[in-house]
């Protein structure tokens, strides 16, 4: 191979990677198919969910954690709704209720519940993003007992890698678990880690059966209620007008971007994308969290975050590639969206 041709295929290599990282240009994604789109939609989760944890670490510093959450899905979802009853789209009738009902309780009473109540007892916002980080396992381990379809090896190893590389970035995290004071907190992320690895199969399964951008809307709302009214009846609740601004500012940007934003790019991508795919943000989360708690609270960043970095970074390749031949799932049209 002459120079000539070295340099060709450097500038042919280049190009190919440029059109693939092309998916990532929020100002062409229009254009893109449906994949691109729910490769970029989950691109965003990774980075907005990963911010999240540190929002919620500096909210619950100086108000119940219970109450934090009440509040965030209650005006979320209130947003949402309102949104859907102005566009005249139905309420759910009949059985449709069903799965509105059960996700409200998978998914927020228990999973955002529990894992905003675990960072109140002392859990760090680094140990509560490494226990987040189990629930794809916990994918792969139901959808060995109720799938008929076989897991692809290289997606179970890229599974395992993934979590070994946050359990390397979070090095220093994990004597915490040896901490008695930290058992209750660690307990509660667990709990919230399996209720949301069902939750995310049954949304799987039943996306179809309602719209499922309204039913989050809704889900949120009557999780937000429940919640507020469990805070008055244990009477953990403090006045509206003794929360400090730090935690208004956190709730704000968790209503933004953690729930408004970032739930309808979840929920698209995994409506388009296997679902052991569409589970990757949670391995990302933590490396996002690590790198802004390093710019915004100049944390450190050491060899461990570098090294676990790239084990992640190279778990979520061989996943990508076990799942790329997946057909996309066929999704029918949601009722006004």
């Amino acid at each position: 191979m002459n120079i000539f041709d070295f340099h060709r295929t450097i500038l042919n290599t280049s190009a190919d990677y440029l059109k693939k990282l092309a998916v990532f240009n929020p100002l062409t994604i229009h254009k893109k198919g449906t994949r691109s789109k729910a490769i970029f939609a989950l691109a965003l989760v990774c980075f907005l969910w990963g911010t999240t944890w540190i929002a919620s670490k500096e909210g619950v510093k100086h108000m119940p954690a219970l109450q934090l959450a009440s509040i965030r899905q209650l005006i979320a979802g209130v947003l949402y709704v309102g949104f859907f009853l102005y566009k005249k789209i139905p309420l759910p009738k009949g059985k449709e209720w069903r799965p509105v009902l059960v996700l409200s309780f998978l998914n927020f009473i228990m999973s955002n519940g529990l894992s905003t109540l675990a960072l109140r007892y002392e859990i760090t916002a680094g140990l509560g993003a490494i226990i987040g980080a189990i629930f794809p396992l916990w994918i792969v381990v139901i959808g060995l007992f109720v799938s008929k379809e076989k897991m692809p090896t290289k997606a179970v190893i890229g599974m395992m890698l993934g979590f070994a590389g946050v359990c390397v970035i979070f090095y220093d995290h994990l004597t915490d678990f040896l901490d008695p004071k930290f058992q209750l907190g660690i307990i509660f992320s667990i709990i919230a880690t399996w209720t949301w690895a069902i939750a995310t199969l049954y949304t799987k399964q039943q996306a179809a059966s309602y719209n499922p951008y309204f039913s989050l809307g809704l889900q949120m709302l009557i999780s937000g209620i429940c919640l507020s009214g469990f805070n008055a009846a244990t009477g953990t609740a403090v006045p509206l007008s003794a929360i400090p601004w730090q935690s208004w500012a956190a709730i704000a940007y968790l209503i933004i971007f953690g729930s408004l934003i970032a739930f309808v790019c979840y929920l698209y991508a995994l409506q388009n994308l296997p679902t052991e795919q569409a589970s990757l943000y949670a391995y990302v989360n933590p490396i996002v969290a690590v790198l802004c708690g390093w710019v915004i609270f100049g944390e450190k960043v050491n060899g461990f975050i570098i090294i676990g970095g790239l084990v992640t970074l190279l778990g979520v390749y061989l996943v990508n590639r076990a799942f790329k031949t997946v057909p996309t799932p066929e999704q029918p049209e949601a009722e006004g969206v």
